[in-house]
This record gives C-alpha cells, structure tokens and sequence, in this order.
C-alpha cells in the first residue's frame, strides 16, 4: 500500500476515553448526531478500541462508509499502559508499534487510519532512544500507507522540536490537553503555527472552568444565543486548533456540532484569549 492523500480533518472529533462499557453506544449517538471524527487509542487503560469498532461495523451495516470518517487512534508505550498491555512489551520498539498497529487496523475493521499518533514521550524531558525508535516506526507506518498522517500528543515545545529535528517525516498533528493558564498551550501552539502542523485541543472544558464561566464568554454567549460551553469550543477552533469534545450527553453533542456555525469576533476571541495565561 503506498500513501493515500492526506485526509480533511473535521474542525471537531469526538473523543472516546474513559467511555468504558458505554463506547459503542456514545460513539454511535455520537456519528449519528452528526460527528465524522472518532478519536480512540491501543490502551485498554483508558480507551475501548475494540468497541468503537463495534459501533463503526454497526454504522457501516447502515450504509456509512469508512470513506465518510475520519478515524484516529494512538500508539502507546508501556509505561502508559496497564497490565493489559496489546502487544508484546519485550519486542523492540518497531515490533511493539507493528502489533499495537496491526490490532488497531483490526479493531475499528479498516486497513488504513487517517491519523496514527504516538501517545506521548516515554520521559517527561526529552526524547529517548525508544522514542525515537518508536517514531520512525510510526513513520514507516505512513509510508506504506497505513496512517495518512502521524503525529504526537501530550508534548512539551522542547520535546515537538527536538522531534522534528531528528525526524525522517516530521509530525503533521499535535493533540495536547489545553490550559488557558498556560496560554491555550502558548508555546506548543506557536511552534505548530511556524512548521505548519496542526493542533488538536483536548480538555477544553473540564481543564478550563474558570474561562466557562467568565465574563468575557458570557457576553458572547449572550449575543450568540449560545451556551458558555459552546463559545469555548467555537473560540478553540477560531483560534487555529481543532477541538475534541467527550461529552456523554445527547443534547451537548448537538450542541457542540451547532456551535461549529457560529462567529465569534475577534474581539470576542481576543478577550476570551485573555481570560487567562
């Protein structure tokens, strides 16, 4: 298989972790709300992968096509597993990414993912000789044509930049949990916007509360007609990122997709910005 085109990314993903026994379900309401982006991972700790192929072969059996959605899944190390490791955690790093991968494709019954990502260094400073090994396999995984894009999660500034200096195929995502306090991932999202990589914000709102319930996002709300919670998530995206959503409540998806519509300002970003950080 040689490389397919790089894929459209939905402005919004919805996001599976910690949906356990309900994965299948919430990821069916979630497509059949109007979502066209799953975002999942190889790491029963967090994550039910096989049950988000479950809903997709149900979806598929309806008449959607794997074409109409984008799919994306990680690569994690074991030191972010728990015992239940899916790959063999004595194989060298090529061979841990081969398994995880070839289970992955496996789950969600498809021979190809739009977006594979390696889910965060094994250090906290720095990358290691094992993730470095790690990534060029990632890579390898693109080349033949099994991940449209690749990229990298919970990343420092110094870590995304000491990858792209020794990588062969340089990250095309980055999907990093987003505070306000530190800017809305300030310096990550900076070094994306310079290289031309693109930032995907997670925790938008349970890490953010105090900008839910700002002022600034009040008035915004007040003159859209829009929930707080829906002025983030339209504030995230006019502000160069895609945004993930979890939520787990019917209305709240329909509300997060509705929001993809509305216009914030630019003062309103500006001062939403500011709220923090």
């Amino acid at each position: 298989m040689t490389p397919l085109a790089a894929p459209r990314v939905p402005a919004l993903i919805y996001g599976t972790a910690w949906k356990q026994a309900a994965t299948a379900e919430l990821t069916l309401l979630a497509v059949r709300t109007g979502f066209r982006a799953i975002d999942t991972a190889n790491q029963p700790r967090h994550y039910d992968e096989p049950l988000v192929g479950t809903a997709l072969r149900e979806l598929a059996a309806g008449g959607l096509g794997r074409d109409q959605l984008f799919l994306q899944t990680k690569f994690t190390s074991p030191g972010g597993q728990d015992h239940r490791i899916p790959y063999d955690p004595q194989a060298d790093p090529a061979g841990q990414v081969a398994e995880s991968l070839a289970l992955s494709l496996q789950h969600l019954g498809t021979d190809h993912l739009d977006a594979y990502l390696l889910h965060g260094p094994s250090t906290r400073f720095g990358l290691g000789a094992y993730d470095l090994a790690v990534w060029a396999a990632i890579e390898e995984a693109h080349r033949r044509g099994a991940a449209r894009l690749i990229g990298i999660s919970n990343v420092s500034a110094e870590q995304l930049a000491l990858l792209c200096a020794r990588a062969r195929v340089a990250p095309m995502i980055v999907q990093n949990r987003c505070y306000a306090d530190l800017g809305w991932d300030r310096e990550v999202r900076g070094f994306c916007r310079e290289h031309g990589i693109l930032y995907q914000g997670f925790s938008l709102l349970t890490a953010n509360p105090h900008v839910v319930a700002s002022a600034a996002v009040a008035a915004a709300a007040r003159r859209l007609g829009l929930t707080p919670a829906q002025v983030v998530l339209r504030f995230a995206v006019q502000a160069g990122m895609v945004a993930l959503t979890g939520t787990t409540d019917p209305e709240h998806m329909r509300q997060d997709l509705e929001a993809m519509a509305a216009e914030l300002t630019a003062d309103e970003v500006a001062r939403i910005a500011a709220v923090a950080g």
